[in-house]
């Protein structure tokens, strides 16, 4: 087996990876199919409402921190969510200064009909693909992610 230093690397593959063209694919194709079923919501918005659907009343900056978005962008996404009756904003009673981000009836009610279109995509996405294939993909990114993470700087 070739070790990593003589390994051929697919620029073009590498490249559609690395500008998250496949997400892009993918993320197209959630909006036609979300648009379908007359569901409003982008996937950003999915993968915020996603979080709170398992843990509701949450900070903002407890989702900058799953989502590894920033603050503005995450403002953004809570603004829209609000704005389309789905999340809204509430005074943490533990910290008055903080607000907790709570879902609302109408967020909690497109829960189901949002995942199963989402799912749809997913196996559009995969089809031809075989559960081996999908089980090492799966630990390839895994692994490449952790390789990407900040690791505290041992010197300082």
């Amino acid at each position: 087996m070739k070790g990593i230093e003589q390994f051929d690397f697919d620029v073009t593959l590498i490249f559609a990876v690395l500008n998250g063209r496949v997400s892009a694919a993918i993320n197209r194709r959630l909006i036609i199919d979300f648009k379908e079923e007359g569901i409003d919501i982008s996937p950003e918005q999915l993968t915020v409402l996603s979080l709170l659907w398992k843990k509701d009343r949450v900070t903002q900056q407890e989702l900058c921190n799953i989502t590894f978005k920033d603050k503005p962008n995450m403002t953004r996404l809570i603004d829209s969510l609000e704005d389309k009756g789905l999340a809204k904003r509430t005074v943490d009673e533990n910290d008055k200064r903080s607000n907790l981000i709570v879902l609302t009836a109408e967020g909690k009610a497109i829960e189901e009909k949002a995942f199963l279109v989402a799912n749809a995509t997913m196996r559009k996405a995969l089809v031809n693909v075989s559960s081996q294939e999908l089980a090492i993909g799966q630990n390839l990114l895994k692994k490449i992610f952790n390789n990407m993470q900040e690791k505290p700087n041992k010197e300082a």
